[in-house]
């Protein structure tokens, strides 16, 4: 079932160009200035370079970006990462303190 929707004679009107705030001579001008051609042959390739206007700066390290200290992101994980992603955690646990150990054995000895 397809529904077919009215238009308002409104809508069917035609938009006058020539009322638009525009200056087609102008916009036309521009066009062709910035539409020049550079050829140039190097290695036996032809290729064409058109611009029409210009890119915004690329930014590949920005201000939140620090490369001094810290993880680099989307980068290779460090070693400690892969002994990390390696290791089960049971066995990640730290290592005893054998300070605390010793202080305990000497508080038994002087008793």
């Amino acid at each position: 079932m397809s529904a077919v929707l009215a238009v308002p004679a409104q809508a069917q009107e035609k938009v006058d160009v020539s009322r638009l705030p525009l200056d087609l001579q102008r916009i036309q001008k521009q066009l062709r200035e910035s539409s020049t051609r550079e050829e140039r042959e190097g290695l036996n390739l032809r290729y064409f370079v058109d611009v029409y206007g210009q890119a915004p700066p690329l930014v590949i390290f920005g201000p939140e970006d620090d490369l001094t200290a810290g993880p680099v992101p989307r980068t290779a994980p460090t070693h400690q990462d892969m002994v990390n992603q390696v290791t089960p955690q049971e066995y990640r646990a730290p290592a005893a303190n054998l300070n605390n150990l010793y202080k305990w054995f000497r508080e038994r000895m002087s008793r």
